[in-house]
């Protein structure tokens, strides 16, 4: 059963996963070879068409990562990773960018605490008249029972 698992089953595996991965890569992420070139070795050369696209086809991990000028292998501008300019110099999302938030009003760069603790205090101000109303007096302020 290992002798079949070994010399068959791992070896489809890898050749079906590598071309199909070599199918749908990206144009810009194909290393050394044009996409058709590396679909004819990955077909033609079992298992050695598949070791070599895994090995030298595809830029993987830290070299898919680059700056806004296609250098690989360097983070992204901006800062530390996954802050300022997204993974290949995209954007990043209204949530994460700071400058967005604070033109908001609601970011960290922004600071108007005084105006949200006022309308909490009036909220909870609020509350507790309604929750007084509601027990009809009966009760004191505290809420013990007597």
């Amino acid at each position: 059963m290992l002798r079949i698992l070994l010399t068959i089953v791992l070896p489809l595996a890898l050749w079906v996963w590598a071309f199909i991965d070599c199918l749908v890569a990206p144009e810009d992420e194909v290393r050394h070879l044009p996409k058709p070139i590396w679909l004819i070795i990955v077909l033609l050369f079992p298992p050695l068409g598949p070791i070599a696209w895994l090995a030298a086809g595809k830029r993987r991990g830290l070299l898919r990562t680059g700056a806004p000028d296609g250098q690989p292998g360097r983070p992204a501008a901006g800062g530390p990773a996954g802050y300022g300019a997204a993974r290949g110099g995209r954007p990043p999302a209204p949530d994460d960018d700071p400058e967005f938030l604070a033109s908001l009003g609601t970011g960290p760069l922004k600071g108007n605490d005084k105006d949200h603790e006022d309308m909490l205090k009036q909220w909870e101000a609020d509350l507790r008249r309604r929750e007084r109303e509601l027990r009809g007096g009966d009760e004191p302020e505290d809420g013990r029972k007597s």
